[in-house]
C-alpha cells in the first residue's frame, strides 16, 4: 500500500493555474523527488501535501485513507520549507519545546533518539541566530520530526549550504529512510537524487514520472518537456 497517494491535485493563486492536475505516490521506506524549474509548482505541491494551503482540487491518502482534516497531516506530516521558521532569539532547546509537547520525548530524542542523531543535542544551549545555515536546517529537521511522523517533506532542504553541510543533511535523510520514514523533497541539486527510489518532473501544472538515473543534459531535457 502506497504511504502517500496524491490525486489530481490542483492549484491556483487567483486566475492563475499553477497545478493542474498532479499525481504522486510513495511508498514506506521511499524517498521521492521532485525536480522542475523555479515556478513550476513544487512548493505549492509540497505546502498542499503537508496541509499548509488547501487544495482547489484532488484527493491526498495516507496509508490509503484519503485526508481532510488538518490534524491528519499533523499526524502523518514533517513540513521542512525553505525559509529558516526558529526564533534566533531562543536557544535551540527552547526551539524544540515549541514543537516537542512531551519534555520526556524530546530527551529521549535528544539523548539517544533522531535528534542525537543530527548532532542537535551538540547545540542546545546555542541560540537559533548564531548556528550556521547547515545547522540550523538540521535543527528545523528535527522540530519537524516532533511526533514521530511517518512521512518528512522537504523544500530544498540543501539550498545555500556549503559542500559539507550538504552532505551532512543527504546522511541523515538517508538515516530516516532506513528506519522506515518516507521523504519527499523538491530539489534542484542533482546529488539529492541519489537518494530518491523515484523522481517527478513537474512542468505546467502536471508531473510525470522519470527514470531516477537522469542526469545533467538528459535530466534538463525532461524538466523542460
Amino acid at each position: 500500500m502506497e504511504r502517500l497517494q496524491a490525486v489530481k491535485i490542483k492549484g491556483s493563486y487567483g486566475k492563475k493555474k499553477v497545478l493542474c492536475g498532479v499525481d504522486i505516490s510513495a511508498e514506506a521506506g521511499q524517498c521521492v523527488g521532485i525536480v522542475g524549474t523555479n515556478g513550476c509548482g513544487k512548493s505549492t505541491l509540497l505546502n498542499i501535501l503537508a496541509g499548509m494551503r488547501k487544495a482547489d482540487g484532488g484527493d491526498i491518502y495516507f496509508d490509503g485513507t484519503v485526508v481532510r482534516k488538518r490534524q491528519d497531516f499533523i499526524r502523518f506530516v514533517g513540513y521542512v520549507p525553505q525559509e529558516n521558521h526558529l526564533i534566533p532569539e531562543l536557544s535551540v532547546l527552547d526551539n524544540l519545546r515549541l514543537w516537542y509537547r512531551d519534555a520526556g520525548a524530546l530527551r529521549q530524542s535528544l539523548e539517544q533518539g533522531f535528534l542525537k542523531a543530527l548532532g542537535v543535542d551538540e547545540m542546545c544551549r546555542t541560540k537559533a541566530g548564531k548556528l550556521s545555515g547547515g545547522m540550523k536546517k538540521r535543527v528545523s529537521i528535527g522540530c519537524a520530526l516532533a511526533g514521530n511522523p511517518p512521512i518528512l517533506i522537504l523544500d530544498e532542504p540543501d539550498a545555500a549550504l556549503d559542500l559539507p553541510g550538504k552532505a551532512d543533511i543527504r546522511k541523515y535523510l538517508s538515516l530516516y529512510r532506513q528506519m522506515g520514514g518516507t521523504i519527499l523533497l523538491a530539489t534542484h541539486d542533482e546529488p539529492d537524487l541519489d537518494l530518491c527510489d523515484r523522481v517527478y518532473a513537474l512542468s505546467e501544472g502536471v508531473s510525470r514520472e522519470i527514470s531516477k538515473t537522469l542526469r545533467g543534459e538528459a535530466l534538463l531535457k525532461q524538466i523542460k518537456e
